[in-house]
């Protein structure tokens, strides 16, 4: 293939501009924010797990306050009726009878009470626990929002810097010919590399030394021939640098 040789010089530029756009695309796919937040998601899911756990905590101890509260609500009604019939009863069977039943109800409300103490400290402890985790849980939910914005704005900026990179690059494969712009692509797409400079005899495509008979067949090449590689198959560029 034969290309003008200040055409082929513009495939630097296109391969600049390829790299360029190669690497705002990478920078897009691994903002540094997005890492954190993965992890900021499972531990937000964690805490809500561990949340979810600690509430039922929660409401099984309010449930078992509860419960005590009435059997002492029970006791306490029973003790009240059984004094009423003992200042009315004038059986000493009975009174004797009354007075066993309000000791046993008495130790009975003493050991709910005591129940429900300790309940209710757990309680408290409970409590405790769920708002650690709620302050946790808030502090994960601040986090993410910061860092969902800044990776926002860094992808926004990023977003922006590509769309140039784009419209120029297209700038520069409008001044290649459709031929030359052909092969540049498709040995880019097989090779990840279209063209590259030929420095000192040194191919920056695969950052080789040319051999001797390289070398000689490049030399022997007229300046529009398009020549390639032979170690990284990208289209060598041939300049005062070249060392030729």
């Amino acid at each position: 293939m034969k290309a003008p040789a200040l055409e082929q010089r513009k495939l630097l530029d296109l391969q600049a501009a390829d790299n360029r756009i190669s690497q705002l695309n990478h920078s897009l796919r691994t903002l540094p924010q997005e890492a954190r937040l993965a992890e900021l998601q499972r531990d937000s899911i964690a805490a809500r797990q561990e949340f979810g756990g600690v509430n039922g905590e929660l409401e099984d101890a309010r449930v078992e306050i509860s419960r005590v509260e009435a059997d002492i609500e029970t006791v306490a009604a029973r003790e009240k009726r059984d004094r009423e019939r003992l200042q009315a009863s004038a059986s000493t069977k009975d009174i004797q009878g009354l007075e066993h039943e309000l000791a046993s109800l008495k130790v009975r409300r003493s050991n709910l009470e005591d129940i429900e103490l300790e309940v209710m400290e757990r309680v408290e402890e409970i409590e405790l626990r769920l708002a650690a985790i709620t302050a946790r849980r808030d502090d994960i939910a601040t986090e993410e929002r910061l860092l969902a914005a800044q990776r926002d704005e860094q992808k926004e900026r990023i977003a922006a810097q590509l769309a140039v990179a784009q419209s120029e690059r297209s700038a520069i494969a409008a001044g290649v010919g459709a031929e030359l712009l052909a092969l540049y692509e498709r040995q880019r797409e097989r090779y990840g590399i279209g063209a590259a400079l030929l420095r000192g005899g040194v191919s920056l495509g695969s950052n080789v030394a040319l051999n001797g008979t390289d070398l000689a067949a490049i030399r022997s090449a007229a300046p529009d021939d398009v020549v390639l590689d032979p170690d990284s198959n990208c289209i060598l560029i041939r300049t005062e640098e070249s060392g030729l």
